[in-house]
């Protein structure tokens, strides 16, 4: 038996960072949700319940929180350089869906959050 698609999920990872065009938002920041897929195939660690065969989401987190202290103007870029980190530290992945999202915004817009998503493949 094989798996058609294997996966590593993070959801809802917060963080507190500095991105954002408006001087102010790199002064006072905000508050950011990622929500991140990484494909890859774990079939040998779900057969033999080994850490080697798959993708430790620990350390996953570790490597996005940081590149969430890099200030960037841009969300896109913060995406972008998140999915390049995991894709140069981790071989096995094939591609990542990627969310980034900003909560309260300064737009003058009663919403929850903003954000980008990126699907990006080898």
């Amino acid at each position: 038996m094989k798996p058609l698609e294997t996966s590593i999920i993070l959801n809802g990872l917060k963080f507190y960072a500095y991105h954002g065009v408006l001087n102010q938002e790199n002064i006072v920041g905000a508050t950011y949700i990622i929500n991140i897929t990484l494909y890859t195939d774990f079939s040998i660690a779900a057969e033999t319940d080994n850490l080697d065969g798959t993708i430790n989401y620990a350390e996953v987190y570790e490597l996005i929180k940081e590149e969430m202290k890099t200030k960037s103007n841009l969300l896109e870029n913060v995406v972008f350089r998140i999915s390049k980190t995991l894709f140069n530290y981790y071989n096995s992945v094939y591609k990542i869906d990627i969310q980034l999202f900003k909560e309260n915004p300064p737009m003058g817009a009663d919403c929850n959050n903003i954000g980008v998503r990126a699907v990006y493949s080898r």
